[in-house]
């Protein structure tokens, strides 16, 4: 049975490794899985990301940037996240449009209500079943996020929203908790700063709450 899940927070949140960990999972229960990412996800979304995330010589303004990330959007549902579902799968998502209104909104200051009807439009209206929110100290992400990029060459490495001021930081971790706190039915608050074995185990637990929770015959898997 299809269910879209997407997973989110701050810089260093964990959310790509517990993905990853959420998709064995599923596919261990025998559930078919797409895992994709935002920016990202097609040929387009990916050459956008490339100009979004890595350094450059150029500056990207912020009403610049949230059409970046609406184009990528738009053809990522349409081209990678919808088909999937059509065809009764599940989609695991990094990042989605809560996003979007966490940093281009909370953090960079454009106007909240532009973003949602640019949202919906670029997203055809498509909402998660579930949004798994990975909350943490924003000082404990920044460390983390740190140390993740002091292993990647320095052209490969996707920082330019980790180079920002703390402050920004903050913004968006206010962001999100707020955007939570207006739909409980839908987010799922995970507190980020356990080992990666004890938040997956907290992950298990909210997807197994789900009514589309895959089954193995003779009981749960």
């Amino acid at each position: 049975m299809k269910c879209f899940i997407t997973f989110d927070g701050i810089e260093g949140c964990g959310k790509t490794t517990q993905m990853r960990l959420a998709e064995a999972w599923l596919r261990e229960r025998g559930a078919p899985v797409l895992a994709t990412a935002e920016p990202g996800g097609t040929p387009l979304g990916r050459k956008i990301r490339e100009i979004l995330l890595n350094r450059g010589s150029w500056a990207i303004g912020a009403e610049a940037e949230l059409l970046l990330f609406a184009a990528a959007r738009a053809q990522h549902v349409r081209e990678a996240i919808l088909p999937a579902l059509e065809r009764g799968e599940w989609v695991l998502c990094d990042r989605f449009a809560d996003a979007t209104l966490a940093y281009q909104g909370f953090g960079r200051g454009l106007d909240a209500g532009f973003i949602r009807t640019l949202n919906a439009f670029s997203a055809q209206t498509l909402k998660p079943e579930m949004t798994l929110l990975f909350d943490l100290p924003v000082e404990a992400g920044l460390a983390r996020a740190k140390k993740r990029a002091s292993g990647v060459r320095p052209e490969a490495a996707e920082d330019r929203f980790e180079q920002e001021e703390r402050a920004f930081h903050g913004r968006i971790r206010e962001g999100y908790l707020s955007l939570a706190a207006a739909e409980p039915e839908r987010f799922r608050i995970i507190d980020g700063a356990g080992s990666v074995e004890t938040v997956h185990r907290e992950v298990c637990r909210c997807l197994e709450t789900l009514p589309q929770i895959p089954f193995r015959e003779g009981g749960r898997a």
